[in-house]
């Protein structure tokens, strides 16, 4: 069965993202979904979810989310606090990377990300309608989450009802790391277009992220790269996320979840698929590195990040929330310590 929550506050920065829109870039539709599938999945792992299910990605400040007419469950993953709060003001505070019920009257008050992004996951995932099959909001199309738009206050979302009986809520006993370090990528595939001292320059120097970044790029700062007589404009041909484009500026621009699907920069390198979340983690100001590996290379990180997923999730535990009471431990617990005798003493 279905329950709706009410968006009190829509935050800032917060969209809906499940793992994306697979399969339709021939016609030019990006691939969305979130910037840390890891981080999503984990939200989602906790609450026993699919872990491609639609949540909420945080960027900058956190929704309140109000359960109206039945309970809800939700998962917070990343570096973010909230608040549970209800009718009477009282206020319990609510760590990352575990469950919380949510009783009708009641609101789940997402706090600001402090570094990074986060995810919020509800039970069953946000059951907005699926649009070429995927829930994740891609803004510039008006397509996905919440009916293709921004989310607003008042808004009422569907997920699935949950049980307020259940005793108990999940917990990771560490959190899914915050990756960090330089960036892996492989050559390519217009390399060729840039030289030798260029090749060198993007390696050796720090670049620092530039204001102009959001879900579709990043866009790069640092000494310029300099092109080699084949130019800085080459016939237009497919990209992906994690492509890294140089105009004629020699400013590189690294393609994120939202790009399009075609360009016609050359393109210098390519970030490999396990480290696309640490980019997800920047922000405008800080620096990046980059160092080149193989395609073996490559793929033995992506395994990596795979098992380290599963032990992960192998880690998660049960926890009695505030407030309950333990009854398990109260039935087992002998409380009668000797007999006494009602009859009085002669």
């Amino acid at each position: 069965m279905n329950t709706t929550f009410e968006i009190a506050n829509p935050g800032i920065a917060v969209s809906i993202q499940d793992f994306g829109r697979i399969g339709f870039r021939n016609i030019g539709v990006p691939i969305s979904g979130a910037l840390d599938i890891n981080l999503l999945a984990a939200a989602n792992t906790l609450l026993n979810n699919p872990t491609d299910s639609a949540g909420f990605e945080i960027r900058w400040s956190g929704p309140t989310i109000k359960a109206t007419n039945k309970p809800i469950r939700i998962a917070l993953v990343g570096n973010v606090s909230a608040w549970l709060t209800d009718a009477k003001g009282l206020r319990t505070l609510v760590n990352s990377f575990q469950t919380t019920l949510v009783l009708p009257g009641q609101s789940f008050v997402i706090g600001t990300v402090e570094s990074g992004i986060a995810y919020a996951a509800v039970s069953g995932g946000i059951l907005v309608p699926k649009q070429l099959g995927s829930r994740s909001s891609y803004s510039k199309a008006a397509i996905g989450g919440n009916r293709g738009q921004a989310l607003h206050a008042g808004d009422i979302l569907l997920c699935q009802e949950t049980s307020a009986e259940i005793p108990t809520e999940f917990k990771a006993t560490k959190q899914w790391p915050q990756e960090d370090g330089v960036i892996r990528v492989i050559l390519g595939p217009q390399n060729d277009h840039f030289t030798e001292g260029a090749l060198k320059q993007f390696f050796s120097q720090a670049w620092t992220i530039g204001r102009q970044t959001d879900r579709m790029g990043m866009r790069l700062e640092g000494l310029a790269l300099t092109h080699n007589q084949l130019g800085a404009d080459i016939i237009s041909d497919g990209v992906t996320p994690g492509s890294i484009q140089v105009p004629a500026n020699g400013q590189p621009i690294i393609l994120l979840a939202d790009c399009q699907t075609s360009g016609g920069y050359p393109k210098i390198a390519t970030v490999i698929s396990a480290d696309l979340s640490k980019l997800a983690h920047k922000r405008p100001g800080e620096v990046l590195r980059f160092i080149a590996v193989s395609h073996e290379q490559a793929q033995e990180a992506r395994q990596l990040k795979i098992e380290s997923f599963r032990n992960w999730v192998n880690g998660l535990q049960r926890f009695l929330p505030p407030g309950s009471i333990d009854l398990n431990a109260l039935y087992c617990t002998n409380l009668v310590s000797g007999v006494l005798s009602g009859a009085e003493e002669e």
